[in-house]
């Protein structure tokens, strides 16, 4: 098996590629906890007959539902990022925008490991 050409701007591919299994190992340790707690959410609710919503004590289960859900749809969207990311480093593309074909910047991709595009394209 042959290595794939080096990534855009000489990026050390090996530090990437911890850098970005790190990544997604607190990402999966954090979506993990959220989806217990929204477990532990349905649970709580399941034996009350409460009104939360109209419970002057704060928010509502369905409020709690509801962030919950979007964080958790939130960390899935940045696993796929970071699946995608390691994808492009194994075929060779990492650092490369998308869009104009040009290195991203180090700096870029320090504070985003996941970018796909240069700081220009960047939507």
């Amino acid at each position: 098996m042959t290595a794939p050409p080096p990534s855009g701007d000489g990026l050390d591919r090996e530090a990437v590629a911890g850098r970005l299994d790190d990544e997604r190992h607190d990402v999966e340790s954090r979506l993990a906890a959220m989806q217990r707690d929204l477990a532990s959410v349905f649970e709580a609710s399941a034996d009350s007959n409460a009104d939360d919503e109209h419970d002057p004590e704060g928010q509502t289960i369905a409020y709690e539902r509801s962030q919950l859900a979007a964080l958790i749809t939130s960390a899935e969207g940045h696993l796929a990022g970071i699946d995608a990311a390691r994808r492009r480093l194994d075929n060779g593309t990492y650092g490369i925008c998308e869009v104009c074909g040009e290195p991203i910047p180090a700096a870029r991709l320090d504070v985003r490991p996941t970018a796909r595009t240069c700081v220009q394209h960047a939507g």
